[in-house]
């Protein structure tokens, strides 16, 4: 019961604060914040919405840090570090919240990828490749980093019930929609959003178990398979269905959502915090 009040109590401050217009305010209206800067942002957002809280944000994780967290699991986890000091750094960094114990829970971890300028390109009459003949450029490798961080921090949080990584998407790679582009000239290029060429999205949707994408997913799905049940913890991946570019309002929103999402599965280590202060 006691979980269910808090809970409940979270909702309530949310609306009360008129939700993501209510809290972002004017802050929020630079288009152009990195999702870093976005991240430090909704910080201070956060602990307006949540003031009996303690929030902290960070750049970085390392692997020692990683290891001691799977060590505590079980004993066989956590035992191989070649460089003592290797550590990942996801673009967003790291946004945590202290618990009644006085321990750090991350409630959201965050990255921002660009691949593709092929739009960009062909609005601008340019055409690429080795001759400088072709309108659309094969699609490269440059998201696969992701895939690191994400198995990473699905590590350090392999004993939480929730997994608050959020990608976003944009470029010409992560289409979810045919588009047609115009050149100066006048000539329509038709950007197939199910090409091999172009598309990337497969790459990284084996970070979710191919559930849906522009979803949050933070909360883990326990799933029934003959006499097992297995956790998953799915990345929430945002992609522009159409190429377009990732603003700070459209992404603090989707921040926000999965950070409450994460609060309110931490509600149950959160509660005495709360209900000592309001005493």
């Amino acid at each position: 019961m006691a979980t269910k009040n808090q809970s409940g109590r979270l909702t309530a401050q949310h609306v009360l604060s008129g939700g993501a217009d209510g809290i972002f305010g004017k802050d929020a209206k630079n288009h152009d914040l990195k999702v870093s800067e976005v991240s430090r942002l909704l910080v201070k957002k956060l602990e307006q919405l949540y003031p009996l809280f303690h929030f902290r944000y960070r750049v970085s994780v390392t692997k020692s840090e990683i290891n001691k967290a799977l060590q505590k699991i079980h004993v066989a986890l956590g035992q191989t570090l070649f460089v003592t000091n290797s550590s990942i750094r996801p673009d967003g960094g790291l946004i945590e919240v202290k618990d009644d114990n006085g321990n750090w829970r991350i409630v959201l971890v965050s990255e921002a990828k660009h691949q593709g300028n092929d739009i960009d390109n062909i609005r601008r009459g340019e055409q690429v490749g080795k001759d400088k003949t072709q309108d659309l450029m094969a699609a490269g490798n440059a998201i696969e980093r992701s895939h690191k961080n994400i198995s990473e921090v699905a590590n350090l949080m392999l004993a939480e019930s929730h997994f608050p990584y959020v990608l976003f998407l944009e470029g010409s790679n992560f289409l979810t929609q045919t588009v047609t582009v115009e050149r100066p000239d006048g000539r329509k290029v038709v950007l197939q959003y199910d090409s091999g060429m172009l598309n990337r999205l497969d790459r990284l949707t084996s970070a979710n178990y191919g559930m849906p994408i522009n979803t949050n997913l933070c909360e883990n799905k326990f799933v029934a398979h003959r006499e097992k049940s297995i956790m998953l913890q799915a990345a929430s991946i945002f992609s522009q269905s159409v190429g377009g570019q990732w603003d700070s309002d459209e992404m603090m929103t989707v921040m926000l959502d999965v950070a409450n999402t994460s609060i309110k599965m931490l509600s149950r280590d959160l509660f005495s915090q709360m209900t000592e202060k309001v005493n």
